[in-house]
């Protein structure tokens, strides 16, 4: 049976409440993202996530687009999930190491999709890995950059 996730982890030299703070902003996920898809976010929506709020995000993957998610998971500085109507989730955990350093692991999981059997037989997994690894070293160019 095919998976339906894919993910990466990173050891970031940050603590997680710094790392949490970059992902729940949803004005930084540009900067984060590695897959060059999320354009800016959408006026409106909250400065910060908690679990349920709703931000809306300007896309671009071949045409522009705009699309709403929904945080459906949250732990604070530890875990936040979003997800958008086709209901695939995009998962960030967080797990301090001491020292000053946090694991961070990124997933794209699309269990939970409209229709996860046709994503799975796409390109998109394997993209989303690519993207997902760019946006892990992304996210700590950010958290360790001085004044962070």
């Amino acid at each position: 049976m095919p998976t339906s996730q894919v993910s990466a982890t990173a050891v970031i030299a940050a603590p997680p409440e710094r790392i949490f703070a970059l992902l729940t902003d949803p004005a930084m996920h540009p900067s984060i993202d590695g897959t060059g898809s999320v354009l800016s976010v959408q006026d409106g929506g909250p400065e910060q996530l908690r679990l349920g709020s709703r931000f809306g995000m300007n896309m671009k993957i071949g045409a522009p687009y705009k699309i709403l998610n929904t945080v459906v998971e949250y732990d604070q500085d530890r875990l936040i999930a979003w997800r958008h109507f086709y209901g695939h989730r995009w998962r960030w955990r967080l797990e301090p190491l001491g020292d000053g350093r946090t694991e961070v692991t990124e997933t794209f999981d699309w269990s939970t999709t409209r229709f996860p059997l046709l994503l799975t037989l796409t390109p998109f997994p394997r993209r989303n890995r690519r993207g997902i690894e760019k946006s892990l070293a992304r996210l700590t160019d950010i958290a360790t950059a001085p004044g962070q």
